[in-house]
C-alpha cells in the first residue's frame, strides 16, 4: 500500500529530499519561534563561557522539525553531531561505542528517546550527569567497575511521546523545548523557500492551498508540494497554478482539513459504529484495522487539534464538530454536546 502523503511521520523517500530542504540556521527556520528565541540564548552563552550546551530535550507530534533544529543547534556551536535513535542504542556496548568516540562539546542526537531500552537508559544517567561511563567486568561476586571519564558531550533527544520518559531521564535535561503545530502563514512561507530550492513555479494562492491542507506540519506541506510539482509537469506546462493544485489536492483526497480517506474512517467508525463514544483506544484502533499506537502519535494530535476528536478518562468522542463535518445526524441524549 502506498504511503499517506499526509502521514507526518518520516517515509523512506522523504530523506534525500528533506535533507534538501533543512535550513542550516535559525533566520532560515520559519516558524518555532519561543523555541528558537531561547535556544539562541542559551546556545550564545554557551558560546560565550567556552562551555558544552545543556542537554536538550524537544518533543512535539512528528514532522515539526525537532532533527532540523538539532543540526542547526550544532551548527550553530560548531560542533559535530553523531546521529542516532532510541531503538538503535539495544546494548550498553552500543551506547558505550557512540559516547566514547565524542569529543568535547560534540552532540549526540537520540531520536525516538522514549524507546531506549532500560537497561541502556540508566547506563546513560552518569553519562549525562557525571560525564562518565561504568563498565562491569566480570560476573557474580567477582565482578567490578571500571569508571570510564568521558568528554564533556551534549545529548539533543527528541521524541513524540514526552508522556513516556521516565522522570529520571527527563530530569536529566536542562533545556526542555515542546514544538507546536504551525500557522498557514508559516507553512505558506516554508513552501516558498522549498519551491525556490526546488526551482518549482508556484503562485501565491496554490501556496496558501497547499499551506492550508497541510495538517500544520512543514514535512506534509513538501511532500504536497513535491506532488503537485510533478502534478503540474505531466497535466501542465510546470507552473504550479491555484487550479492545477487543486485537482493534485483533490486527486490526492486530502480535502480543506487536510484530512484523507484514512481520516475520514475513523471519524466515520467512531460515530457509526460506536454512536461518538467514548470507545478505548484498542477497540477504536481494532475497529479501523491500525495499531493503537498509529492513532495516537499519527491521527489523533491533528484531529484533536481541528478540534474533530475528544480524549476523555473513559474514551475517544467525536465532537459535535465531527457529526457536522460528517453531515450527521447527532444522537439523541448524548451529554457532551
Amino acid at each position: 500500500m502506498e504511503e499517506r502523503v499526509i502521514s507526518p511521520a518520516e517515509q523512506n523517500n522523504d530523506q534525500d529530499f528533506d535533507l534538501n530542504l533543512r535550513p542550516q540556521n535559525f533566520q532560515d527556520y520559519v516558524g518555532q519561534k519561543q523555541v528558537k528565541d531561547n535556544l539562541d540564548i542559551v546556545l550564545r552563552a554557551a558560546k560565550n563561557r567556552q562551555e558544552s550546551l545543556d542537554h536538550v530535550l524537544l518533543f512535539g507530534p512528528p514532522g515539526l522539525g525537532k532533527t532540523t533544529l538539532a543540526h542547526i543547534i550544532a551548527k550553530e556551536m560548531g560542533v559535530s553531531m553523531k546521529v542516532t535513535s532510541g531503538p538503535a542504542i539495544s546494548k550498553a556496548g552500543d551506547l558505550a561505542a557512540i559516547i566514547t568516540n565524542l569529543q568535547d562539546g560534540d552532540i549526540l542526537f537520540i531520536d525516538e528517546i522514549h524507546r531506549l531500552n532500560k537497561i541502556v537508559e540508566e547506563i546513560l544517567y552518569p553519562a549525562m550527569e557525571d560525564f562518565a561511563l561504568d563498565i562491569i567486568l566480570g560476573k557474580g561476586p567477582s565482578a567490578q567497575i571500571l569508571r570510564l571519564d568521558l568528554p564533556k558531550f551534549t545529548i539533543i533527544g527528541a521524541t513524540t511521546r514526552y508522556n513516556l520518559i521516565s522522570s529520571p531521564l527527563r530530569d536529566r535535561f536542562g533545556i526542555t523545548s515542546r514544538l507546536d503545530f504551525y500557522q498557514p502563514e508559516e507553512l505558506a512561507d516554508i513552501i516558498k523557500r522549498s519551491a525556490r530550492i526546488l526551482k518549482v513555479n508556484i503562485d501565491d494562492q496554490a501556496r496558501i492551498e497547499i499551506a492550508g491542507r497541510s495538517r500544520a506540519t512543514p514535512r506534509i506541506a513538501n511532500r504536497i508540494l513535491k506532488r503537485v510539482r510533478d502534478y503540474a509537469q505531466v497535466k501542465g506546462d510546470g507552473n504550479a497554478s491555484l487550479e492545477l493544485t487543486k485537482q493534485a489536492l483533490d486527486l490526492m483526497q486530502i480535502d480543506q482539513h487536510g484530512l484523507d480517506e484514512l481520516d475520514r474512517k475513523l471519524l466515520k467508525v467512531l460515530i457509526e459504529n460506536f454512536s461518538g463514544g467514548p470507545v478505548g483506544l484498542n477497540t477504536l484502533a481494532a475497529a479501523v484495522q491500525e495499531e493503537a499506537g498509529t492513532i495516537e502519535e499519527i491521527f489523533e494530535p491533528y484531529l484533536m487539534q481541528l478540534g474533530f476528536l475528544s480524549r476523555t478518562a473513559k474514551g475517544r468522542v467525536a465532537t459535535k464538530k465531527t457529526y457536522e463535518y460528517l453531515r450527521a445526524d447527532l444522537p439523541e441524549n448524548n451529554q457532551l454536546f
